[in-house]
């Protein structure tokens, strides 16, 4: 159709992610940065056992898995679905020597099977970083099937309460209902940052969306909280991220 636009997509959005400019930010964060004291609190309190398996989805260059080896989790298995970030953390691990096991994965469609794991991690919103509300059911359908019954599934999130954001989104709110919003877009709560690095895609859920789709697929929320109320983060951390919903849930 002459004019038309294509919708974002999977594929779009790793482009971002292979760019050498994004993964110079990320490996920079891994070796600088590592895990933020709100990651490290929530890890300990929900993974008591160093002995658990973990799988770590959307590793990145590996800043959250590294980290985890330090505090002394031997078993883990950290994917992402960018080959070239897994390369990047692949070369840092040559340096560490850990064990970790490095694999590039399609969080959609995992290779491993049922109950393999006893806990899973995708930080840094990276569920909310794939195109369509029907693929992260996909990627939380899967996270339900490799986890063992007990084993918790954390993970971040914005939230479109976000007070900084009301007038953005009662804007996009308006320009949907007009159907005048980004054509790239596929659903309310989609948006483009246009960075240094590049467009980033992300979808900003409401609480009740997150919840919703939790349960649909089994889980049970054990907690929700904002980052800032679980401690205050350093000055570092605040320049690589800013504030983000952490979300605990369980596999009964």
């Amino acid at each position: 159709m002459p004019g038309s636009v294509d919708k974002i997509s999977s594929k779009e959005v790793l482009k971002y992610y292979q760019s050498a400019m994004v993964l110079d930010h990320y490996q920079e964060a891994t070796m600088k940065v590592g895990l933020w004291k709100s990651e490290e609190m929530i890890f300990k309190s929900s993974f008591s056992n160093f002995n658990l398996s973990i799988l770590e989805l959307g590793c990145g260059t590996g800043r959250i898995s590294f980290s985890m080896w330090k505090l002394g989790f031997k078993k883990i298995v950290a994917t992402d679905f960018s080959r070239k970030m897994i390369g990047r953390a692949q070369s840092i691990n040559r340096n560490l020597k850990t064990h970790i096991v490095f694999e590039k994965q399609d969080a959609t469609q995992l290779s491993y099977s049922d109950n393999a794991f006893d806990g899973l991690i995708f930080g840094f919103n990276g569920l909310m970083q794939i195109p369509k509300r029907s693929n992260r059911m996909k990627v939380l359908e899967e996270s339900y099937r490799v986890l063992r019954p007990g084993g918790r599934f954390i993970f971040t999130t914005h939230d479109r309460t976000f007070s900084k954001w009301k007038k953005f989104w009662k804007i996009e709110r308006k320009k949907w209902r007009m159907n005048q919003q980004n054509p790239e877009l596929i659903e309310f709560g989609d948006r483009f940052e246009q960075t240094e690095k590049g467009k980033l895609f992300i979808h900003v859920p409401e609480i009740g969306e997150v919840r919703e789709d939790l349960k649909k697929c089994g889980f049970v929320v054990e907690q929700d909280i904002l980052r800032s109320k679980v401690i205050e983060e350093s000055d570092l951390v605040c320049q690589y991220s800013d504030e983000c919903r952490f979300w605990i849930s369980r596999k009964p």
